[in-house]
C-alpha cells in the first residue's frame, strides 16, 4: 500500500471515536467529535491530492476512498438518528444512494472517480454533520437542519446523475 491508501485507511480510526463521543454528547465531547470528523474528512481531499501528485493513483485507492467516505458520513448520521435531530428515513435515503452506486460501480469495467455533483455532495455533507454535531446557538440550528436537507438532496441528484447514461 502507498501512502495516500495508508491515509484513507487511517481515516477509519476516526470513526469508532466518533461513534464514542457522541453515545452521551455533552457540549465537550461534541466539539472534540467535530474537530475529529473535520480532520477525517480533511484527509480525503489529502490522500486524493497526494495521489495524484505523487502519481500513484491505485485501483485499490479508488476502492477504499470512497468506501472509507461513507463509513466517515453515515457513522455520525446514524447517531445524530439516535440522538433525535434527524429522521432515520433521511439516512436511509442517503445509504439506498450508496449502495445504489456501490453496486453499479461492481459492474464497470473501470472504476472513475467522483464528478463535481459528487464532490458537491461530498462537501455538504461533512459541513452539515459539522453543524449538527456542533453544540451552536439556536439560531445555527436553522442553518444545520437546512445544510442537512441540501445534502440529502444533492445525495439524490448525483446519485441520478451518476447512474443517467452516458452521452455519446
Amino acid at each position: 500500500m502507498n501512502l495516500p491508501t495508508w491515509i484513507t485507511v487511517s481515516r477509519l480510526l476516526g470513526v469508532p471515536l466518533l461513534l464514542w463521543l457522541l453515545i452521551n454528547p455533552t457540549d465537550r465531547t461534541r466539539w472534540i467529535a467535530v474537530g475529529i470528523f473535520l480532520v477525517a474528512a480533511g484527509t480525503d481531499w489529502l490522500d486524493g491530492y497526494l495521489a495524484r501528485r505523487l502519481n500513484q493513483v491505485t485501483d485499490l485507492g479508488k476502492f477504499l476512498d470512497p468506501l472509507v467516505d461513507k463509513l466517515l458520513v453515515l457513522a455520525p448520521l446514524l447517531s445524530l438518528v439516535e440522538l433525535g435531530q434527524i429522521p432515520a428515513w433521511s439516512v436511509f435515503l442517503i445509504l439506498a444512494r450508496e449502495l445504489t452506486i456501490a453496486g453499479w460501480r461492481v459492474n464497470q469495467t473501470t472504476i472513475s472517480g467522483a464528478n463535481l455533483w459528487g464532490k458537491l455532495k461530498t462537501v455538504t455533507q461533512i459541513a452539515a454533520i459539522a453543524l449538527l454535531i456542533a453544540p451552536l446557538p439556536a439560531p445555527w440550528t436553522t442553518i444545520a437542519i437546512v445544510s442537512f436537507w441540501l445534502a440529502v438532496l444533492l445525495t439524490l441528484i448525483s446519485g441520478a446523475i451518476y447512474l443517467m447514461p452516458a452521452k455519446e
